[in-house]
C-alpha cells in the first residue's frame, strides 16, 4: 500500500471549518490524527480507555529490559512505520531466532512437516485443521498446527487456508521480522502521538452516533456530545460486531454481517522470569500454548523472560482455568513436561496481559475465516460520507494483523475525506 500524503493535499487540503472526530487513539487513530495535522484539519481523538496506544502497551517493572505487552514485531520495513524508522535512525535487529518443535512428546530442530503445503496456489476454503487432515497429519500434529494459525491470530479450527493465503498475496512489506531495542509502543509514542497528545482526549466511550443531519453527533459514555462533521472509527472489530455502539440510522445490513465474517480471537500472553535459561529461542507445538519465545533475543539485559503467547482456542482454554495463578501453573507444568521440571525449579514471577478481557479490545488481532468473501472491503467502505472505518482489520492490501497496517488504513480515511471534500 503506497499512499502518501501529497503535495497536492497540503496545498489547499479543505475548507478550513471541518472537524473530524477519531474514535480510538491506537496506531490507526494516532497516525490518522498525525495526517490530519499535517494537513491542517482541526481534530480530536476520543480514547475510552485511560492510556492511549491500543494493542501496544509497554511493561517496564519486570526485566532489566523493556517489554512490549502488545504488538512486538516490525514485520518488513517497507511501508509507513518503515520510513519512520529509517527517517529518525531507529536500532531494529533481524529476528533471526531458532525454532524448535515439541512433537510427539520430544523437542526436535526438524519441523515434523513440510509448512508450504498452506501455502501453495489453488488451496480449498477450508481450516487449517480440516486441510491438515486431509493432508493425511492426525491430532499428533495439532501443537504445530496450532502455532501457525495462532502466529496469524486465530485457531486452527477458524482460519481459511485459501482466504489467508489470497489476503497475502497482497502483502508488500517484506519478509524480514525485526524487533526493537526498547519497545514498539515507545516508537509510536515518540514518532506519531508526542505530536498529537493535546488531541487526545481519554477515558471517553464513544457509544452513540447519530449521523441523520448534516453533521455527525456523538454521545459519550458519561452523556457528553460531540459534533463532527466527519467520523473516523477505528475500533477493533470485535467491539464493532458487539452491538455496544448505536448508530442512528443504522448501519447498513451488509456492513453489519461482514462484522462477524472478520475473524478476531482471545489473545493472552503471559510472561514468566527464571532464574536460568533452561529454555530454547523459540519453541513451537504445546497442547497448552503453542509457542514459547525467549522475550530477552534483541534486548539489552540479562533476566531470564519467556513469553507463553495464546491465541484462539488456547487461550480460551487457559482463560476457563479462573485466575491468574492456574494459568501460571498450567504453563508451566507444560513446560516442565518439556524441559524436565526445569521451569517449575526457576521460576521467580509471571506477568498476564488478556487482552480479550480489555473492554475496548476483547482480543489479538483479525486473521481471515472460511467464507469471508469480501468482508474486509465492505467492512471499510465509508458510509454517507460521513463515518469512515480503520484500523489493522480495515487494511484491504494486505497488511491486517500489523500495526503498519493500521497506520496506512488511518492514513487512506483521512485521504477519503480529504478526497470528497475537494472533489
Amino acid at each position: 500500500m503506497n499512499i502518501r500524503i501529497s503535495s497536492a493535499m497540503t496545498e489547499k487540503a479543505v475548507r478550513e471549518d471541518l472537524n473530524v472526530i477519531i474514535i480510538g487513539a491506537g496506531a490507526a487513530g494516532l497516525y490518522a490524527g498525525l495526517s490530519l495535522r499535517k494537513l491542517g484539519i482541526s481534530f480530536q481523538i476520543l480514547e475510552a480507555s485511560d492510556v492511549y496506544g491500543g494493542r501496544l502497551a509497554p511493561l517496564y517493572d519486570f526485566a532489566d529490559f523493556q517489554i512490549d505487552l502488545g504488538a512486538q514485531w516490525l514485520h518488513g520495513k517497507n511501508s509507513l512505520l518503515g520510513d519512520i524508522i529509517k527517517q529518525h535512525s531507529i536500532p531494529i535487529k533481524a529476528d533471526d531466532s531458532r525454532e524448535y518443535f515439541w512433537f510427539r512428546n520430544a523437542i526436535t530442530k526438524k519441523p515434523p512437516f513440510n509448512f508450504d503445503i498452506f501455502e501453495d496456489d489453488d488451496l480449498p476454503d477450508l481450516s487449517y485443521t480440516d486441510f491438515a487432515r486431509k493432508q493425511g497429519l492426525n491430532a499428533d500434529y495439532d501443537g504445530i498446527i496450532e502455532y501457525l494459525a495462532g502466529d496469524l491470530g486465530a485457531s486452527a479450527s477458524q482460519l481459511s487456508v485459501y482466504h489467508n493465503n489470497r489476503e497475502f498475496e497482497e502483502w508488500t512489506s517484506g519478509e524480514t521480522n525485526y524487533k526493537f531495542e526498547d519497545t514498539f509502543f515507545d516508537v509510536i509514542d515518540k514518532h506519531v502521538a508526542s505530536t498529537i497528545k493535546d488531541a487526545i482526549t481519554l477515558n471517553t466511550a464513544a457509544l452513540r452516533f447519530d449521523y441523520s443531519k448534516d453533521d455527525v453527533i456523538i454521545t459519550d459514555d458519561s452523556g457528553r456530545t460531540h459534533r463532527a462533521d466527519k467520523v473516523i472509527i477505528t475500533s477493533p472489530v470485535t467491539v464493532l460486531r458487539s452491538g455496544d455502539m448505536e448508530f442512528i440510522p443504522k448501519l447498513p445490513a451488509e456492513k453489519i454481517s461482514v462484522f462477524s465474517k472478520l475473524g478476531m480471537e482471545a489473545a493472552i500472553k503471559i510472561y514468566l522470569r527464571f532464574s536460568e535459561r533452561f529454555y530454547h529461542e523459540t519453541t513451537l507445538g504445546g497442547k497448552v500454548c503453542a509457542a514459547y519465545i525467549d522475550e530477552r533475543y534483541g534486548k539489552k539485559g540479562d533476566d531470564n523472560v519467556l513469553l507463553a503467547y495464546l491465541m484462539g482456542e488456547q487461550a480460551e482454554k487457559l482463560m476457563a482455568l479462573g485466575n491468574d495463578n492456574k494459568m501460571t501453573q498450567a504453563i508451566l507444568k507444560e513446560l516442565d513436561r518439556m524441559y524436565d521440571g526445569k521451569a517449575s525449579r526457576h521460576f521467580e514471577a509471571a506477568r498476564i496481559k488478556n487482552w480479550t478481557a480489555h473492554p475496548w479490545i476483547r482480543g489479538g488481532y483479525s486473521y481471515s475465516t472460511c467464507g469471508m468473501g469480501n468482508a474486509r472491503q465492505v467492512a471499510a467502505k465509508p458510509v454517507s460520507g460521513k463515518l469512515y472505518f480503520a484500523g489493522e482489520a480495515m487494511n484491504t492490501k494486505g497488511h491486517h494483523q500489523s500495526v503498519h497496517g493500521a497506520m496506512e488504513s488511518g492514513l487512506r480515511a483521512v485521504v477519503e475525506i480529504v478526497g470528497e471534500v475537494q472533489g
